[in-house]
């Protein structure tokens, strides 16, 4: 349950199993705290595990309290014999545990049980490790058959007459960069959130420096039991390559995009990469705030996610998702080399993503060994098809993706230019593609998603188990795009009265709530904002994109102010902000305080009828100082055109 404060909260001792909160003249105390959920599903047999992920309730004792905090994890840690230490928070909601030693798969179930089972605890989860989606194989200098070729090519030349990516920033959250002439020109900013120096090789936790050290395996078992020895794969280097590598230089491969700009966020290393490093990096490339990296300066409008693990969606990744999308950036991924369905893949199996299975030469569902161990992922939760390759099929891996690449075999060598094959080549594919449009109008991710759908051509080949709408086309799919505008009437706001959840939107935690203390407009759910009675920002936010031919645009929402603050002097404000990609903001349309507090919820409309033909974010910003309540309250959202 949600615990805000409202209008005064009672200090209880911290050893109690019950925190009561109260109001003014009810007397009412809450119910005690439901147990939390033991996401086990995710913890493999065979693997061992020493890293956590436990959301404890943002209102309790536990989400207050270091202190407090630290006496539920030692309390877990002691029922299976192990130290726990509370490593960071992260952006999504959450703190990143570890124990003292490794644990089974059995025990960390256990484990996970004992955590969930503490005051407080929402959910708590395995910090799982996730792999690239590729295979590589000898550097080969073909042509790039998968842009051009009639049968299971993108269909790209028509589309570069009109559209080349320009203006639009594409993250790649990968392996990092290195340097290349084909990329250089194209790649801006980036950092490093690999926080295991295990993992990412360069000496020292997070920094702004996304080189991609080399994800070299020195012996076997080296990352687990069975693990194989490997050379770097640079594949953060190859994926970039797809996406917007330089064209019209003389020399190497075209990318999709090739005017689009390139930042990469370094998650994968030596064994992989964890989901709590992913996770904020994708917070973090779509321009989301993440406590002690700097703000992106060039947040991104598709984030391409060509990695992946098995497992159920889990929910951090799913935050994490939800805020990037609700910030407007569109979330490509991987379906997963698994040739299994790809509902056993994350992320391929979250909400709110374009999952890409991957095709090869002559259009099939690709199959990446000869023995059949290892393919696309397919089935109902894929979106769409693209060229994947299948290098093991010629002798020279023509038959793959070719892009840029490095020589090195653990650290960097020298630029080059290598075929490969995987969903990890697919994904790209699709990134780009999705930077051209953006790059000719704006559009929200749905938008783009629909887009993508409806002007895909059927699978060329044979793909019985589930592809998607089809191959994407990206001559037809920009040639379309006058048809993807919104109406000229209509709502533009997705799930403007919360009853979805967070689906549409991006905010800080537990913002979204069906919490009964204060009720809801109408429906179940609302956004409740602040309410703490201490120092506290919340955010809410969505990306629209205004047709340049609606006549009005009308932005309307309904609020409800409820202060314990009893001066009329202003200390807790929401403000209304309407801003561009890049942050920038282009007007406050309005700033309301515990001064304006009320009973009810009073609608409140604005004219956005100046932003027509542009892509802005709607935001919420509120701001609470350290002393008393105040929280608002917002439902029944809309942004109409008429």
């Amino acid at each position: 349950m949600r615990r805000k404060t409202m209008r005064a909260l009672l200090l209880v001792p911290a050893v109690a199993c019950l925190a009561t909160l109260t109001a003014h003249g009810s007397g009412q105390a809450e119910p005690q705290n439901p147990s939390g959920r033991a996401l086990t599903d995710n913890v493999v047999a065979g693997q061992e595990y020493d890293q956590y992920i436990v959301a404890f309730r943002a209102r309790s004792q536990s989400g207050r309290s270091g202190e407090v905090r630290a006496r539920a994890l030692r309390a877990a840690g002691q029922r299976h014999g192990v130290s726990v230490q509370e490593v960071r928070e992260l952006a999504v909601g959450g703190h990143v545990v570890r124990t003292g030693k490794k644990l089974s798969g059995e025990q960390a179930r256990g484990f996970l049980r004992s955590l969930a089972a503490q005051a407080d605890v929402a959910y708590a989860e395995p910090d799982t490790v996730f792999q690239p989606t590729a295979t590589p194989n000898d550097p080969s200098y073909g042509n790039q058959w998968h842009y051009f070729e009639a049968t299971a090519g993108l269909r790209l030349p028509k589309a570069w007459d009109t559209a080349d990516g320009s203006g639009v920033t594409v993250a790649v959250v990968d392996t990092g960069r290195t340097a290349h002439s084909d990329l250089d020109a194209n790649t801006v900013g980036g950092y490093d959130f690999i926080s295991d120096t295990f993992v990412s090789r360069d000496g020292n936790g997070r920094d702004a420096n996304p080189q991609d050290e080399g994800d070299w395996s020195p012996a076997e078992n080296d990352c687990y039991q069975g693990s194989p020895r490997t050379n770097s794969s640079w594949h953060g280097t190859h994926v970039a390559g797809t996406i917007g590598a330089v064209s019209g230089n003389a020399k190497g491969v075209a990318g999709v995009a090739p005017a689009a700009k390139l930042v990469h966020a370094r998650v994968l290393g030596r064994c992989g990469g964890s989901l709590s490093d992913i996770a904020d990096a994708v917070t973090w490339a779509s321009g989301g705030t993440v406590s002690g990296v700097p703000a992106n300066a060039n947040p991104a409008k598709v984030i391409n996610m060509s990695l992946g693990g098995g497992g159920a969606c889990s929910s951090t990744y799913q935050n994490a998702i939800n805020g990037a999308v609700g910030r407007g950036a569109t979330v490509v991924v991987a379906a997963g080399n698994s040739n299994q369905n790809a509902s056993n893949s994350q992320p391929a199996n979250c909400s709110n993503v374009v999952t890409v299975a991957a095709l090869d030469r002559q259009g099939n569902r690709a199959i990446f060994r000869s023995d059949g161990s290892a393919g696309s992922n397919y089935g109902s939760l894929v979106d769409v098809a693209a060229p994947g390759g299948e290098t093991w099929t010629a002798s020279d891996g023509s038959n793959g993706v070719l892009s840029t690449l490095n020589t090195g075999t653990t650290t960097p060598g020298s630029e080059t230019y290598r075929y490969y094959q995987g969903t990890s080549m697919a994904a790209p594919h699709v990134a780009g593609l999705v930077a051209l449009m953006l790059g000719e109008k704006a559009l929200t991710p749905s938008q783009v998603e629909s887009a993508l759908k409806q002007n895909a051509r059927p699978i060329p080949g044979t793909c019985s188990e589930g592809c998607g709408a089809g191959m994407v086309d990206a001559e037809k799919t920009i040639a379309a795009l006058g048809g993807t505008t919104p109406p000229t009437t209509g709502q533009l706001l997705a799930n403007p009265g919360f009853e979805s959840g967070n689906t549409g939107w991006a905010s800080t935690q537990d913002v979204i709530t069906s919490d009964t203390t204060y009720p809801a407009r109408t429906g179940s759910w609302k956004a409740w904002l602040n309410g703490y009675g201490r120092t506290h920002t919340d955010t809410l936010s969505q990306a629209v994109s205004i047709p340049a031919t609606a006549t009005s645009a009308t932005l309307s929402f309904h609020l409800r102010i409820d202060s314990a603050e009893t001066e009329n002097v202003v200390y807790d404000t929401l403000r209304v902000q309407v801003v561009d990609s890049a942050g920038t903001v282009l007007a406050t349309l309005a700033t309301y305080s515990n001064v304006n507090e009320g009973t009810s919820y009073v609608q409140r409309t604005f004219d956005l009828k100046q932003y027509a033909g542009k892509g802005v974010t709607i935001k919420f910003t509120g701001a609470e100082d350290a002393n008393l309540a105040t929280s608002f309250l917002i439902d029944d959202a809309s942004l109409t055109t008429g």
